[in-house]
């Protein structure tokens, strides 16, 4: 196989966050469980854009107004115990619960998921599909 039919679905995703500040805090609390750091951060008239990612900014934020509709995004994780870490992160950071890490059997048997909402009412996932 060539590496066109590897790659990923998605090479990255951005939104808009109402307080870029808050929300590069809060992100890199949560996120970093997962292994996902802060790569770049660059300036705009708004206020700032911020890239998250493994290797390379693979998830943006940017200061400017906040989507009226929520968004929902599900961050990868390599194990349960990333989920878990993901969840006490994202909750001490500010987040509010949107359910507890746990199998999610709906989806598949192997589903572990835990879910926030960010400080713009995003829904926000940490999932393993892995059984441990």
């Amino acid at each position: 196989m060539d590496n066109a039919n590897n790659a990923p679905t998605l090479d990255h995703i951005g939104l808009q966050v109402s307080d870029f500040a808050r929300a590069k805090e809060f992100y890199s609390a949560a996120l970093q469980p997962l292994g996902i750091k802060l790569q770049m951060e660059l300036p705009n008239e708004a206020g700032g854009v911020a890239g998250f990612g493994r290797c390379k900014p693979e998830f943006w934020i940017a200061a400017g107004k906040t989507p009226t509709s929520p968004f929902h995004i599900a961050f990868h994780a390599a194990n349960r115990a990333q989920v878990d870490a993901f969840y006490k992160a994202a909750i001490a950071a500010g987040a509010r619960d949107n359910g507890a890490p746990g199998l999610r059997p709906q989806y598949h048997p192997n589903y572990y998921g835990a879910f926030v909402i960010d400080p713009d009412g995003h829904n926000v996932e940490a999932v393993c599909h892995y059984p441990e």
